[in-house]
């Protein structure tokens, strides 16, 4: 009896639970792989059920395959998001590790102020840079996007980093300080290795943010051959009133894979990234 009542309070209280949170969670990715896999006679049957695949066809990766430059654009976006993410994390070190580990007046005004920079919205820094982007020169080049990310990700990165460092006791560095070490080599030596699930989950989260930014990549990126992912999909399978939902969604998917296969490799770290600065120790 006792069992029982123990494996029905399983069943109810965690299983339950989290088969609901899967079907909700795996439902956008469901619904995008059998759109993908329809033929467009099937597509656009209104009599057909939305999840059901009668006559499952690849044509429409075959057509997104041979009549874009979705690989182009995959390796602009892997490009983009691999420069953008090392940038962000140089500078969002750079910044985090004298706001958590060194005291200089204006530090509690300076950390206030880089979150409140991150709460600042795209559509009122796009004019600027814009404008910074055009006296360059660097419309419909890589480089434009490379630069602008970072304005976007270095804020969020050194707001996660200080809560990191914050956790790895002072006592460690003061002992390679006290041993001859310089507070670089202290850094570099003792810090920073200690604080690698904390540079994973920045990573990740900066390496998705730049893979699906939007705004930045359709102002400065007009040419087909220097797009990313989501301004290629949505400028060049988006014609007029005219939607090509089969390679929309199969440009989706694959566009998806990337960072899916980042976070199944990393999980354990970026969990233990984003909850080791919640509280001090």
């Amino acid at each position: 009896m006792v069992g029982e009542l123990t494996w029905r309070k399983r069943l109810l209280g965690l299983w339950m639970p989290l088969a609901v949170f899967g079907v909700v969670a795996l439902f956008p990715f469901t619904w995008m792989a059998a759109t993908s896999l329809k033929t467009n006679a099937e597509l656009y049957d209104p009599k057909a059920m939305p999840l059901t695949i009668r006559h499952p066809s690849l044509v429409h990766y075959i057509d997104l395959l041979r009549e874009t430059n979705f690989l182009t654009w995959i390796a602009n976006t892997m490009l983009v998001a691999v420069v953008a993410t090392g940038i962000s994390l140089l500078l969002g070190t750079m910044l985090a590790y004298p706001l958590a580990r060194m005291r200089f007046r204006g530090a509690p005004l300076l950390a206030i102020t880089v979150a409140v920079t991150y709460l600042v919205p795209q559509s009122l820094l796009f004019v600027p840079m814009a404008d910074l982007i055009g006296r360059l020169k660097l419309g419909n080049t890589l480089s434009a996007v490379m630069l602008t990310y970072p304005t976007l990700l270095v804020p969020f990165i050194a707001w996660l980093l200080m809560g990191y460092f914050k956790t790895v006791p002072k006592e460690l560095e003061e002992q390679a300080l006290i041993d001859g070490a310089s507070r670089w080599r202290a850094m570099t030596r003792v810090i920073l290795p200690l604080c690698m699930p904390g540079f994973i989950s920045a990573g990740i989260f900066a390496f998705t943010l730049a893979q699906n930014e939007f705004l930045y990549a359709l102002l400065f990126l007009s040419r087909s051959d220097v797009r990313t992912v989501p301004i290629g999909v949505v400028g060049e399978l988006i014609r007029g009133d005219a939607f090509y939902w089969g390679q929309l969604m199969a440009g989706a998917l694959l566009g998806s894979v990337p960072v899916a296969l980042i976070y199944s490799f990393f999980v354990k770290y970026y969990v233990a990234g984003l909850t080791a600065g919640a509280v001090k120790g």
